[in-house]
């Protein structure tokens, strides 16, 4: 009966904590012209509304997993950029802190039409668990 109780109040710490964290809100920014090497590109460029809301810590270097790339002291929470279809067009693995949410982004060439919508999803890599954001538009 002991160990039944013990799992079930750790169990319920687990979803304490997961339901105290929001799916993120993914706001359109607007696009920025830019040249990368030469080749005219366009950033579209999102910001997550409801940044402040999430924990500091979710954003810690996190020596003990697995670095991204050379970066051993990538954050705990990775933050990826999909289309509509599920196609990742970016990721951020060194977020240090909620407000750098405010400058996410990807780029494509200056004639490539964007896809309609994309939407970022929250890795938290000492949980696993994943947060998606809304679908957000890619015009004004």
């Amino acid at each position: 009966m002991k160990i039944i109780l013990t799992v079930v109040f750790a169990a319920t710490i687990a979803l304490g904590s997961i339901a105290n964290t929001p799916l993120p809100v993914l706001a359109f920014l607007g696009p920025e012209y830019i040249t990368v090497s030469g080749k005219k590109m366009t950033r579209y460029t999102f910001d997550v509304a409801n940044k402040e809301d999430f924990a500091a810590d979710l954003f810690a270097a996190a020596p003990t997993l697995p670095p991204c790339g050379t970066n051993k002291n990538a954050s705990r929470t990775w933050v990826d950029i999909y289309d509509q279809a599920g196609k990742r067009l970016n990721g951020f693995c060194a977020l240090a802190k909620p407000a750098d949410l405010t400058h996410l982004w990807f780029v494509l060439p200056e004639d490539e039409v964007p896809p309609s919508w994309v939407y970022i999803e929250f890795t938290d890599r000492q949980t696993n668990l994943k947060y998606k954001s809304n679908l957000a538009e890619t015009t004004l």
